[in-house]
């Protein structure tokens, strides 16, 4: 196998590029972030206890999630699985900021530099989750994998020249203000720890804790032939991820605005783009068959057919003669996907 770097749409590798030459130092920011918000948050589960707590915390965590993690920031930011209105994608990539985790262009960082390393012949054990679960925890969530030669990282320009997303890139930590602000007007200090602090905790390990196990060990729908890391779906928490525990489904499509593929996978940001596409505001959404298999893709399973969808339905949104129509590889709107199709992990 040749040791040449392969390059993805965003990050390109020369000849004196090294994906492994390179360190795990700690992040002071990053550490103090999240330290921060644990500690607070255990003041607000075991000193500030309250029904109006847990709810603002369990509707917070579901709207930021799901509406601003993975359909904004995850499925149509970094992945362009579909398109929206761009006020309506501005709103959704702002509740993804709301998670807690980066602005903008540092979730686009993050993403697309795991999914060059995870493309290369070796793999380093950072960004392949190859540590383990506690050495990893502390890597992913307190640490940065710093490399001596890295490749050059390229934005496409309807990110790198929007002013709202350079805004938001910037201020990025402030944005947790204004709601901390409504959440006091309404419940004092107890209700800021729990639909702040103690949801960006949650969030940023349970983000991690997907990532983690869904590159070890799980149900494997698919194998990618050549890759030095897999993905792996993990059953049982679909609800609960709102479709990213689907990410062996995610590695073999990536460009599928669909993760929960197979019959009985829950996936609830699909529902809601579906929701979107019903009211007009979600268009051109991709799913398996819009673009031709990844190479080396093959089943891990012996199933007939590698696509759970019909062939050739009138929409594979949905069964209605009415629903929105998505693009697929063997229609001719499957050709005019508008933006960048990110390739990623």
């Amino acid at each position: 196998m040749s040791n040449a770097l392969i390059s993805t749409e965003r990050v390109l590798a020369d000849a004196a590029v090294s994906a492994v030459d390179g360190r795990i130092v700690w992040d002071p920011v990053k550490s103090l972030w999240f330290s921060g918000h644990a500690v607070l948050g255990l003041v607000a589960l075991f000193y500030l206890p309250s029904v109006a707590g847990v709810v603002a915390f369990l509707v917070l965590s579901a709207i930021t999630l799901c509406a601003g993690h993975s359909v904004g920031m995850h499925r149509l930011l970094i992945h362009r699985s579909f398109t929206a209105p761009i006020w309506l994608e501005r709103l959704l990539v702002w509740l993804g900021v709301l998670v807690g985790m980066a602005g903008p262009m540092g979730m686009i960082r993050a993403h697309d530099m795991r999914d060059w390393h995870q493309r290369q012949v070796i793999c380093p054990p950072h960004p392949s989750h190859g540590a383990g679960f506690w050495q990893d925890f502390w890597w992913q969530v307190h640490c940065v994998f710093r490399l001596g030669s890295p490749p050059r990282f390229v934005f496409e320009n309807e990110v790198a020249d929007d002013p709202f997303y350079r805004w938001l890139e910037r201020w990025w930590m402030l944005q947790q203000l204004p709601l901390a602000i409504g959440l006091w007007w309404i419940g004092g200090i107890g209700l800021v720890l729990w639909g702040v602090s103690l949801r960006i905790a949650v969030s940023l390990f349970g983000h991690w804790a997907v990532g983690h196990f869904a590159h070890r060990k799980g149900h494997q729908g698919w194998v990618i032939e050549g890759l030095p890391v897999q993905g792996y779906n993990l059953p049982g928490i679909g609800l609960r991820t709102f479709g990213e525990n689907w990410h062996g489904n995610h590695h073999a499509f990536p460009h599928s605005a669909r993760l929960g593929v197979e019959p009985g996978q829950s996936d609830p940001g699909w529902w809601l783009i579906r929701v979107l596409a019903a009211l007009g505001l979600a268009r051109d959404i991709a799913v398996p068959e819009s673009k031709p298999d990844r190479e080396g893709l093959r089943r891990a399973d012996p199933r007939p057919d590698p696509h759970p969808l019909p062939a050739n339905p009138p929409m594979a949104c949905d069964d209605r003669q009415d629903a929105p129509v998505v693009a697929r590889r063997d229609s001719p709107t499957g050709s005019k996907a508008p933006g960048r199709r990110h390739q990623g992990l």
